[in-house]
């Protein structure tokens, strides 16, 4: 079976794949990031939503850069790449994105969190590694979570979409997030 070492959530595994059946019985080279992630490691945060890139339910980071693990193949994640899932955030105490969702209430099926927690992280790391370290002002982050602006200079935005509504709490809890990280 092919396989590559990725970190995922600061462990090194391998990142063992096999080949799924595409339309018309030949084989594709390997499977979904997202069902590797749940089925093989027991990673709960990243979910099925729309499977074509357009909800961010399925959101992960690859080496800091959020991506759609619905239709990221295994095989083009770089071997010894850095996997980050929402079910690895927390080291003892929530990190401050999931406070913040907790405090401003910002779920109410929970079913997108784990793209707009995710897509945000990437989002404020790039910020801050760029140099940015203001808190971003409710348009900024309403541009972001909408696909206008992109996580990082270069990379395709990418939008995420919160079925119940509750875009409003999830804004204020971005930005609550993002005046802890700033500390």
């Amino acid at each position: 079976m092919p396989q590559r070492t990725v970190r995922l959530n600061g462990k090194k595994v391998s990142a063992e794949y096999g080949d799924v059946p595409a339309q018309g019985g030949a084989a594709e080279a390997s499977e979904p990031l997202l069902y590797w992630l749940r089925e093989r490691h027991g990673e709960r945060g990243p979910r099925f939503g729309c499977g074509v890139t357009q909800c961010g339910a399925c959101t992960v980071l690859v080496d800091g850069t959020p991506v759609r693990s619905c239709t990221r193949q295994v095989h083009t994640v770089a071997d010894g790449a850095e996997v980050r899932t929402l079910d690895g955030l927390a080291s003892g105490k929530p990190h401050p994105l999931q406070a913040a969702f907790v405090d401003q209430q910002a779920a109410q099926c929970a079913f997108c969190i784990n793209g707009m927690v995710m897509g945000s992280l990437g989002w404020l790391e790039s910020r801050f590694a760029a140099g940015d370290r203001r808190v971003p002002s409710d348009a900024e982050v309403r541009d972001f979570l909408s696909g206008e602006t992109a996580a990082k200079p270069g990379d395709q935005p990418l939008n995420y979409l919160c079925r119940c509504g509750a875009h409003n709490r999830i804004v204020a809890a971005i930005r609550q997030a993002a005046e802890e990280m700033v500390k």
